[in-house]
Protein backbone atom coordinates (compact mmCIF):
# COMPACT_ATOMS: atom_id res chain seq x y z
CA UNK A 1 0.00 0.00 0.00
CA UNK A 2 2.77 2.47 0.97
CA UNK A 3 6.14 2.81 -0.69
CA UNK A 4 9.36 3.74 1.05
CA UNK A 5 10.36 7.28 0.12
CA UNK A 6 13.26 9.41 1.20
CA UNK A 7 12.48 12.45 3.26
CA UNK A 8 13.27 14.91 0.48
CA UNK A 9 11.03 12.99 -1.94
CA UNK A 10 8.10 13.08 0.48
CA UNK A 11 8.63 16.77 1.22
CA UNK A 12 8.86 17.51 -2.51
CA UNK A 13 5.56 15.74 -3.22
CA UNK A 14 3.82 17.53 -0.36
CA UNK A 15 5.20 20.82 -1.65
CA UNK A 16 3.95 20.07 -5.17
CA UNK A 17 0.50 19.25 -3.77
CA UNK A 18 0.42 22.48 -1.76
CA UNK A 19 1.48 24.64 -4.70
CA UNK A 20 -1.05 22.90 -6.92
CA UNK A 21 -3.81 23.60 -4.36
CA UNK A 22 -2.90 27.30 -4.22
CA UNK A 23 -3.03 27.56 -8.02
CA UNK A 24 -6.08 25.37 -8.57
CA UNK A 25 -8.28 26.74 -5.75
CA UNK A 26 -9.14 30.16 -7.21
CA UNK A 27 -9.49 28.75 -10.73
CA UNK A 28 -11.77 25.91 -9.61
CA UNK A 29 -13.91 28.26 -7.47
CA UNK A 30 -14.28 30.63 -10.41
CA UNK A 31 -15.33 27.80 -12.74
CA UNK A 32 -17.92 26.44 -10.30
CA UNK A 33 -19.48 29.73 -9.27
CA UNK A 34 -19.91 30.74 -12.91
CA UNK A 35 -22.06 27.72 -13.83
CA UNK A 36 -23.27 26.08 -10.63
CA UNK A 37 -26.81 26.66 -9.45
CA UNK A 38 -25.85 25.99 -5.81
CA UNK A 39 -25.69 28.70 -3.22
CA UNK A 40 -22.54 30.75 -3.62
CA UNK A 41 -21.05 29.78 -0.26
CA UNK A 42 -21.85 26.12 -0.74
CA UNK A 43 -20.34 26.18 -4.22
CA UNK A 44 -17.17 27.83 -2.95
CA UNK A 45 -16.91 25.35 -0.06
CA UNK A 46 -17.50 22.39 -2.39
CA UNK A 47 -14.92 23.68 -4.86
CA UNK A 48 -12.39 24.17 -2.05
CA UNK A 49 -12.96 20.67 -0.67
CA UNK A 50 -12.68 19.03 -4.09
CA UNK A 51 -9.52 20.97 -4.84
CA UNK A 52 -7.98 19.94 -1.52
CA UNK A 53 -8.92 16.29 -2.10
CA UNK A 54 -7.40 16.24 -5.58
CA UNK A 55 -4.32 18.07 -4.27
CA UNK A 56 -4.02 15.53 -1.46
CA UNK A 57 -4.10 12.69 -3.98
CA UNK A 58 -1.36 14.46 -5.92
CA UNK A 59 0.70 14.90 -2.75
CA UNK A 60 0.67 11.19 -1.84
CA UNK A 61 0.83 9.84 -5.39
CA UNK A 62 4.32 8.34 -5.00
CA UNK A 63 3.87 7.38 -1.37
CA UNK A 64 0.80 5.27 -2.13
CA UNK A 65 -0.29 5.03 -5.79
CA UNK A 66 -3.36 2.84 -5.03
CA UNK A 67 -4.57 5.20 -2.29
CA UNK A 68 -4.05 8.22 -4.54
CA UNK A 69 -6.01 6.49 -7.32
CA UNK A 70 -8.85 5.65 -4.95
CA UNK A 71 -9.02 9.22 -3.60
CA UNK A 72 -9.06 10.63 -7.14
CA UNK A 73 -11.94 8.34 -8.11
CA UNK A 74 -13.96 9.28 -4.99
CA UNK A 75 -13.45 12.99 -5.65
CA UNK A 76 -14.40 12.59 -9.33
CA UNK A 77 -17.58 10.69 -8.45
CA UNK A 78 -18.57 13.35 -5.91
CA UNK A 79 -17.87 16.06 -8.49
CA UNK A 80 -20.15 14.39 -11.05
CA UNK A 81 -22.82 13.69 -8.43
CA UNK A 82 -22.94 17.38 -7.57
CA UNK A 83 -23.21 18.25 -11.24
CA UNK A 84 -20.01 20.33 -11.26
CA UNK A 85 -18.27 21.05 -14.56
CA UNK A 86 -14.65 20.03 -15.26
CA UNK A 87 -12.30 21.84 -12.86
CA UNK A 88 -8.69 22.84 -13.04
CA UNK A 89 -8.15 20.57 -10.01
CA UNK A 90 -8.91 17.59 -12.29
CA UNK A 91 -5.42 18.00 -13.75
CA UNK A 92 -4.20 16.11 -10.65
CA UNK A 93 -5.74 12.97 -12.16
CA UNK A 94 -3.03 12.95 -14.80
CA UNK A 95 -0.33 12.88 -12.12
CA UNK A 96 -2.10 10.04 -10.31
CA UNK A 97 -2.39 7.96 -13.48
CA UNK A 98 1.29 8.55 -14.16
CA UNK A 99 2.42 7.11 -10.82
CA UNK A 100 0.10 4.09 -11.06
CA UNK A 101 2.00 3.06 -14.17
CA UNK A 102 5.44 4.18 -12.99
CA UNK A 103 5.53 2.98 -9.36
CA UNK A 104 2.43 0.88 -8.71
CA UNK A 105 2.29 -2.88 -8.28
CA UNK A 106 1.19 -5.05 -11.18
CA UNK A 107 -2.43 -4.80 -10.01
CA UNK A 108 -2.26 -1.02 -9.59
CA UNK A 109 -0.52 -0.77 -12.98
CA UNK A 110 -3.48 -2.34 -14.75
CA UNK A 111 -6.00 -0.55 -12.54
CA UNK A 112 -4.50 2.70 -13.80
CA UNK A 113 -4.89 1.53 -17.38
CA UNK A 114 -8.51 0.52 -16.77
CA UNK A 115 -9.17 3.82 -14.98
CA UNK A 116 -8.01 5.69 -18.07
CA UNK A 117 -10.55 3.92 -20.26
CA UNK A 118 -13.40 3.96 -17.73
CA UNK A 119 -12.65 7.56 -16.83
CA UNK A 120 -12.75 8.62 -20.48
CA UNK A 121 -16.11 6.88 -20.89
CA UNK A 122 -17.47 8.51 -17.72
CA UNK A 123 -16.35 11.95 -18.90
CA UNK A 124 -18.02 11.39 -22.26
CA UNK A 125 -21.33 10.25 -20.82
CA UNK A 126 -21.30 12.93 -18.10
CA UNK A 127 -20.63 15.82 -20.49
CA UNK A 128 -22.56 14.70 -23.60
CA UNK A 129 -25.62 12.85 -22.39
CA UNK A 130 -27.36 15.60 -20.31
CA UNK A 131 -27.25 18.26 -23.08
CA UNK A 132 -28.50 15.72 -25.62
CA UNK A 133 -31.38 14.67 -23.39
CA UNK A 134 -32.27 18.29 -22.64
CA UNK A 135 -32.10 19.40 -26.26
CA UNK A 136 -35.64 18.34 -27.18
CA UNK A 137 -34.38 16.55 -30.32
CA UNK A 138 -35.85 13.48 -31.88
CA UNK A 139 -34.45 10.12 -30.88
CA UNK A 140 -32.62 9.82 -34.17
CA UNK A 141 -31.11 13.31 -33.93
CA UNK A 142 -30.22 12.84 -30.26
CA UNK A 143 -28.51 9.53 -31.01
CA UNK A 144 -26.62 11.03 -33.94
CA UNK A 145 -25.40 14.01 -31.89
CA UNK A 146 -24.47 11.76 -29.00
CA UNK A 147 -22.46 9.44 -31.19
CA UNK A 148 -20.64 12.18 -33.09
CA UNK A 149 -19.85 14.35 -30.08
CA UNK A 150 -19.29 11.33 -27.86
CA UNK A 151 -16.75 9.70 -30.13
CA UNK A 152 -14.79 12.93 -30.43
CA UNK A 153 -14.83 13.60 -26.69
CA UNK A 154 -14.09 9.97 -25.80
CA UNK A 155 -11.13 9.94 -28.18
CA UNK A 156 -9.74 13.16 -26.73
CA UNK A 157 -10.26 11.94 -23.15
CA UNK A 158 -8.65 8.57 -23.80
CA UNK A 159 -5.71 10.25 -25.48
CA UNK A 160 -5.15 12.62 -22.56
CA UNK A 161 -5.56 10.06 -19.79
CA UNK A 162 -3.68 7.26 -21.52
CA UNK A 163 -0.87 9.67 -22.43
CA UNK A 164 -0.20 10.28 -18.73
CA UNK A 165 -0.43 6.54 -18.03
CA UNK A 166 1.85 5.68 -20.96
CA UNK A 167 4.51 8.15 -19.84
CA UNK A 168 4.42 6.45 -16.45
CA UNK A 169 4.74 3.04 -18.11
CA UNK A 170 7.83 4.26 -19.98
CA UNK A 171 9.25 5.51 -16.70
CA UNK A 172 8.57 2.10 -15.17
CA UNK A 173 10.40 0.40 -18.03
CA UNK A 174 13.38 2.71 -17.56
CA UNK A 175 13.51 1.98 -13.82
CA UNK A 176 13.31 -1.76 -14.43
CA UNK A 177 16.09 -1.55 -17.01
CA UNK A 178 18.25 0.42 -14.57
CA UNK A 179 17.61 -2.10 -11.80
CA UNK A 180 18.40 -4.99 -14.12
CA UNK A 181 21.61 -3.30 -15.25
CA UNK A 182 22.63 -2.62 -11.64
CA UNK A 183 21.84 -6.21 -10.63
CA UNK A 184 23.90 -7.49 -13.56
CA UNK A 185 26.83 -5.28 -12.59
CA UNK A 186 26.62 -6.47 -8.98
CA UNK A 187 26.48 -10.09 -10.11
CA UNK A 188 29.49 -9.61 -12.39
CA UNK A 189 31.42 -7.91 -9.57
CA UNK A 190 30.52 -10.70 -7.13
CA UNK A 191 31.52 -13.34 -9.68
CA UNK A 192 34.84 -11.65 -10.31
CA UNK A 193 35.47 -11.33 -6.57
CA UNK A 194 34.53 -14.98 -6.01
CA UNK A 195 36.85 -16.10 -8.79
CA UNK A 196 39.65 -14.04 -7.30
CA UNK A 197 39.01 -15.44 -3.82
CA UNK A 198 38.99 -18.97 -5.24
CA UNK A 199 42.26 -18.37 -7.06
CA UNK A 200 43.95 -16.94 -3.98
CA UNK A 201 42.55 -19.71 -1.77
CA UNK A 202 43.85 -22.30 -4.25
CA UNK A 203 47.29 -20.69 -4.28
CA UNK A 204 47.26 -20.44 -0.49
CA UNK A 205 46.40 -24.13 -0.17
CA UNK A 206 49.08 -25.19 -2.65
CA UNK A 207 51.78 -23.16 -0.94
CA UNK A 208 50.93 -23.86 2.70
CA UNK A 209 50.06 -27.54 2.28
CA UNK A 210 53.27 -28.36 0.44
CA UNK A 211 55.51 -26.33 2.74
CA UNK A 212 53.97 -27.78 5.89
CA UNK A 213 54.27 -31.31 4.51
CA UNK A 214 58.01 -30.76 3.90
CA UNK A 215 58.48 -29.18 7.33
CA UNK A 216 56.64 -32.04 9.08
CA UNK A 217 58.63 -34.68 7.22
CA UNK A 218 61.93 -32.98 8.07
CA UNK A 219 60.94 -32.45 11.70
CA UNK A 220 59.93 -36.11 12.09
CA UNK A 221 63.20 -37.23 10.54
CA UNK A 222 65.25 -34.96 12.80
CA UNK A 223 63.57 -36.36 15.90
CA UNK A 224 64.81 -39.92 15.29
CA UNK A 225 68.21 -39.33 13.76
CA UNK A 226 71.37 -39.43 15.86
CA UNK A 227 73.47 -37.78 13.18
CA UNK A 228 74.18 -34.14 14.03
CA UNK A 229 74.85 -33.29 10.38
CA UNK A 230 71.54 -34.82 9.28
CA UNK A 231 69.77 -32.88 12.02
CA UNK A 232 71.42 -29.63 10.91
CA UNK A 233 70.48 -30.36 7.28
CA UNK A 234 66.87 -31.04 8.28
CA UNK A 235 66.69 -27.85 10.30
CA UNK A 236 68.20 -25.92 7.39
CA UNK A 237 65.56 -27.37 5.03
CA UNK A 238 62.81 -26.49 7.51
CA UNK A 239 64.11 -22.93 7.78
CA UNK A 240 64.42 -22.47 4.01
CA UNK A 241 60.99 -23.97 3.29
CA UNK A 242 59.29 -21.93 6.01
CA UNK A 243 60.88 -18.69 4.84
CA UNK A 244 59.84 -19.36 1.24
CA UNK A 245 56.29 -20.18 2.32
CA UNK A 246 56.13 -17.06 4.47
CA UNK A 247 57.22 -14.91 1.52
CA UNK A 248 54.55 -16.47 -0.72
CA UNK A 249 51.85 -16.06 1.94
CA UNK A 250 52.77 -12.40 2.40
CA UNK A 251 52.46 -11.90 -1.36
CA UNK A 252 49.01 -13.47 -1.36
CA UNK A 253 47.91 -11.37 1.60
CA UNK A 254 49.10 -8.26 -0.21
CA UNK A 255 46.93 -9.23 -3.18
CA UNK A 256 43.98 -9.59 -0.81
CA UNK A 257 44.48 -6.13 0.65
CA UNK A 258 45.16 -4.28 -2.59
CA UNK A 259 43.90 -4.47 -6.15
CA UNK A 260 47.09 -5.11 -8.08
CA UNK A 261 48.51 -7.49 -10.64
CA UNK A 262 49.68 -10.94 -9.64
CA UNK A 263 53.15 -11.34 -8.25
CA UNK A 264 55.83 -13.65 -9.72
CA UNK A 265 54.48 -17.14 -10.41
CA UNK A 266 56.50 -20.38 -10.39
CA UNK A 267 57.74 -21.73 -13.72
CA UNK A 268 59.26 -24.98 -14.97
CA UNK A 269 62.64 -23.76 -13.79
CA UNK A 270 61.35 -23.96 -10.21
CA UNK A 271 60.53 -27.66 -10.49
CA UNK A 272 64.07 -28.67 -9.53
CA UNK A 273 63.73 -26.80 -6.25
CA UNK A 274 60.39 -28.55 -5.68
CA UNK A 275 62.00 -31.94 -6.33
CA UNK A 276 64.86 -31.04 -4.00
CA UNK A 277 62.45 -30.23 -1.18
CA UNK A 278 60.73 -33.62 -1.58
CA UNK A 279 64.04 -35.49 -1.67
CA UNK A 280 65.26 -33.52 1.34
CA UNK A 281 62.21 -34.81 3.21
CA UNK A 282 63.56 -38.33 2.76
CA UNK A 283 61.31 -39.47 -0.07
CA UNK A 284 62.96 -41.39 -2.94
CA UNK A 285 61.89 -39.42 -5.98
CA UNK A 286 62.36 -40.55 -9.58
CA UNK A 287 61.64 -38.00 -12.33
CA UNK A 288 61.33 -38.94 -15.98
CA UNK A 289 60.92 -36.18 -18.57
CA UNK A 290 60.50 -37.50 -22.11
CA UNK A 291 60.07 -35.96 -24.51
CA UNK A 292 61.30 -32.63 -23.17
CA UNK A 293 59.73 -29.28 -24.07
CA UNK A 294 60.74 -28.28 -27.59
CA UNK A 295 60.05 -24.60 -27.33
CA UNK A 296 58.69 -21.87 -25.15
CA UNK A 297 55.79 -22.99 -22.95
CA UNK A 298 52.85 -20.72 -22.11
CA UNK A 299 53.04 -19.27 -18.60
CA UNK A 300 49.58 -20.62 -17.80
CA UNK A 301 50.71 -24.17 -18.64
CA UNK A 302 53.92 -23.80 -16.62
CA UNK A 303 51.94 -22.61 -13.58
CA UNK A 304 49.41 -25.44 -13.87
CA UNK A 305 52.11 -28.11 -14.24
CA UNK A 306 53.99 -26.75 -11.24
CA UNK A 307 50.93 -26.49 -8.97
CA UNK A 308 49.57 -29.92 -9.92
CA UNK A 309 52.98 -31.55 -9.29
CA UNK A 310 53.32 -29.60 -6.05
CA UNK A 311 49.98 -30.85 -4.74
CA UNK A 312 50.52 -34.42 -5.96
CA UNK A 313 53.93 -34.57 -4.28
CA UNK A 314 52.43 -33.08 -1.12
CA UNK A 315 49.89 -35.92 -1.07
CA UNK A 316 52.74 -38.40 -1.57
CA UNK A 317 54.57 -36.92 1.42
CA UNK A 318 51.44 -37.15 3.56
CA UNK A 319 50.14 -40.56 2.54
CA UNK A 320 53.02 -42.37 0.89
CA UNK A 321 54.68 -43.53 4.07
CA UNK A 322 58.14 -42.60 2.80
CA UNK A 323 57.93 -44.95 -0.19
CA UNK A 324 59.28 -44.12 -3.64
CA UNK A 325 57.48 -41.60 -5.83
CA UNK A 326 57.60 -41.66 -9.63
CA UNK A 327 57.03 -38.49 -11.67
CA UNK A 328 56.72 -38.60 -15.43
CA UNK A 329 56.38 -35.66 -17.80
CA UNK A 330 55.84 -36.04 -21.53
CA UNK A 331 55.87 -32.84 -23.58
CA UNK A 332 54.19 -33.36 -26.95
CA UNK A 333 53.53 -30.76 -29.62
CA UNK A 334 49.94 -30.09 -28.55
CA UNK A 335 49.82 -31.32 -24.95
CA UNK A 336 51.76 -32.28 -21.88
CA UNK A 337 51.04 -35.50 -20.03
CA UNK A 338 52.07 -35.77 -16.40
CA UNK A 339 51.67 -38.51 -13.82
CA UNK A 340 52.68 -38.96 -10.20
CA UNK A 341 52.61 -42.44 -8.68
CA UNK A 342 53.31 -43.53 -5.14
CA UNK A 343 52.58 -46.59 -3.05
CA UNK A 344 49.93 -45.99 -0.42
CA UNK A 345 47.90 -48.13 1.95
CA UNK A 346 44.17 -48.50 1.23
CA UNK A 347 43.09 -46.77 4.43
CA UNK A 348 45.37 -43.80 3.79
CA UNK A 349 44.64 -43.27 0.13
CA UNK A 350 43.10 -39.85 -0.57
CA UNK A 351 40.63 -41.54 -2.92
CA UNK A 352 39.24 -43.58 -0.03
CA UNK A 353 38.05 -40.44 1.74
CA UNK A 354 35.84 -37.59 0.58
CA UNK A 355 37.87 -35.45 -1.84
CA UNK A 356 39.62 -32.58 -0.10
CA UNK A 357 40.69 -29.18 -1.33
CA UNK A 358 43.88 -30.59 -2.82
CA UNK A 359 42.23 -32.88 -5.38
CA UNK A 360 39.61 -30.24 -6.14
CA UNK A 361 42.33 -27.64 -6.63
CA UNK A 362 44.29 -29.89 -9.01
CA UNK A 363 41.21 -30.52 -11.13
CA UNK A 364 40.48 -26.79 -11.20
CA UNK A 365 44.07 -26.11 -12.32
CA UNK A 366 43.68 -28.55 -15.20
CA UNK A 367 40.21 -27.33 -16.21
CA UNK A 368 41.34 -23.68 -16.21
CA UNK A 369 43.45 -24.33 -19.29
CA UNK A 370 41.11 -26.86 -20.88
CA UNK A 371 42.80 -30.00 -19.57
CA UNK A 372 41.68 -33.03 -17.60
CA UNK A 373 42.92 -34.69 -14.42
CA UNK A 374 42.24 -38.07 -12.85
CA UNK A 375 43.28 -39.28 -9.40
CA UNK A 376 42.70 -42.55 -7.62
CA UNK A 377 44.21 -45.63 -6.00
CA UNK A 378 44.54 -49.00 -7.71
CA UNK A 379 46.20 -52.04 -6.10
CA UNK A 380 48.01 -49.98 -3.50
CA UNK A 381 49.31 -47.36 -5.93
CA UNK A 382 47.86 -43.89 -5.95
CA UNK A 383 48.12 -42.15 -9.31
CA UNK A 384 47.52 -38.57 -10.32
CA UNK A 385 47.48 -38.15 -14.08
CA UNK A 386 46.70 -35.07 -16.13
CA UNK A 387 46.61 -34.06 -19.77
CA UNK A 388 47.03 -30.34 -20.40
CA UNK A 389 46.87 -28.63 -23.81
CA UNK A 390 50.02 -26.62 -24.33
CA UNK A 391 48.38 -24.03 -26.58
CA UNK A 392 45.48 -23.10 -24.23
CA UNK A 393 45.35 -19.94 -22.22
CA UNK A 394 44.27 -19.91 -18.60
CA UNK A 395 40.92 -18.46 -17.71
CA UNK A 396 41.78 -16.08 -14.86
Amino acid sequence: MFRSLRRYQLLTDIGVGAVFALVALPLSVSMITSVSQLDGRIAVLAAALLTLVFSGALAIRRLSPPLALGIAWVAAIIQMALGFPPLFANVAILGVLYVTAAYGSRLVFWLGFASSLVGALAITVYLILPPVLAGGWSVESALRNFLVSGVMLFTASVFGLLLAWTVGALRRTGLRARETRAAQERAEAETAAEQERTRIARDMHDIVAHSLAVVIAQADGARYTKDADATDAALQTISTTARSALSDVRLLLTQLRHSQSDGPQPTLADLEQLYAQVRAAGVPLRVDVYPAPRGEVAASVELSVYRILQEALTNALRHGGGGPVDVSLAWHDDRVELAVRNAVSADAAPGSRPPGHGLIGMRERAQLIGGTLEAGADEGVFTVSAVLPTGAEAVR
